[in-house]
């Protein structure tokens, strides 16, 4: 896993504002004129959706030509409707890319039947760690580790995506902290999981840091969401850190810990630190037709390269992206292709828990 690089620098939002930092053409294709269409295959609001949004018109300023960006949010499937629309329909000319998250990469990676999309068909340019925060509802009387219990206690609505999306690791650590949750399944994006919980169809709720940042956290201010912990940052040599995004909070291993008296261990932990790793250390990527000419590849690479390398770019990505290293060109496709590798034993180990916890067979 050497491919992901240490998550430590300060990335996050702004658009429009500081577009004029771009100086001039990265590459001799030229965009003028041409309509860049960005599949989203979630819908509006989610973390996703918030990145695509953030991203969408700097790669509009950078491309030489100062083509349209144009982000098309394409929900369903917890993001396989518009993967495999994607790769059904994307030319290879370069014109259309597309935005893949966890949820993307996890059926790709355990075989689910519904997948009808390659990785090894695309190439990343761009690539984003996330991070995430688990809350829940003031009413469900728990705000740290010394309310297991409590938790334990209550059977909890949790509005998610699908079993094999994006949720996955989040349904595991709840399995591990023995938690008594109700996935409600079918959410077309983590936003959707968001406003259940706002309208109180949940109890319980997690978000990637972009839609922490942007919309949850206004809701902690507010007092109407209690953070639990975050996931935390899982290392290339298996340990676990905390989120530079969200230093006050503990990790799932600090707050695992502090809960039961024991570190995490097992199978189940060990599959839990495989899906951190493939899913959020590599977790939001812009991915292009791998046979699309080679100068519009490169003029991506060149263009994520000059908007990541923006000297105000940390600033106005604060409060939207989270702390966290962009991976550009070539060590972005790297790191894709490692994170498309999974230990065969934490493979049958996933398979086994989905078909026996949500009946799903892959």
């Amino acid at each position: 896993m050497s491919n992901f690089r240490t998550i430590g620098l300060r990335v996050a939002l702004a658009c429009a504002t500081t577009l004029a930092a771009f100086a001039g053409p990265v590459a001799a294709q030229d965009f003028s004129g041409k309509n860049i269409e960005w599949t989203i295959p979630f819908g509006v609001g989610g973390g996703t959706d918030v990145w695509a949004r953030f991203f969408a018109p700097q790669f509009s300023q950078a491309l030489p030509g100062q083509p349209n960006v144009v982000v098309l949010n394409v929900p369903g499937g917890g993001s396989i409707t518009g993967a495999n629309q994607f790769a059904t329909r994307a030319k290879s000319d370069g014109f259309e890319i597309l935005g893949t998250s966890a949820s993307t990469q996890f059926p790709a990676i355990l075989g689910d039947a519904r997948v009808r999309y390659d990785y090894a068909k695309w190439t990343a340019v761009l690539a984003s760690p996330t991070g995430g925060v688990v809350y829940v509802a003031p009413d469900v009387g728990a705000s740290g580790p010394a309310d297991i219990e409590t938790l334990r206690s209550k059977e909890i609505r949790f509005a998610a995506q699908s079993a094999t999306g994006l949720e996955m690791p989040v349904l595991l650590a709840f399995e591990m902290l023995g938690l008594n949750i109700r996935p409600v399944f079918g959410m077309e994006s983590r936003g959707a999981g968001r406003l259940a919980f706002e309208r109180g169809e949940a109890g319980i709720d997690f978000q990637t840091t972009p839609a922490y940042l942007s919309s949850v956290a206004p809701l902690v201010d507010s007092g109407k969401a209690v953070p639990l912990f975050a996931l935390g940052v899982v290392n290339a040599d298996g340990s676990v850190s905390r989120d530079p995004s969200f230093p006050d909070l503990p990790t799932f291993v600090e707050f695992y810990q502090d809960a039961t008296g024991a570190a995490p261990e097992g199978e189940a932990f060990q599959a839990w630190k495989s899906l951190m790793l493939a899913g959020f250390s590599l977790q939001k990527m812009v991915v292009v037709p791998r046979d699309a000419p080679a100068d519009i590849i490169g003029a991506y690479n060149a263009a994520a390269q000059t908007i990541v390398d923006a000297p105000d770019f940390r600033e106005r990505a604060g409060d939207e992206l989270g702390v966290y290293t962009q991976l550009v060109g070539a060590d972005a496709d790297a790191a894709l292709t490692e994170a498309l590798k999974i230990d065969p034993s934490v493979k049958d180990y996933l398979t086994n828990w989905l078909k026996q916890e949500f009946n799903v067979s892959l």
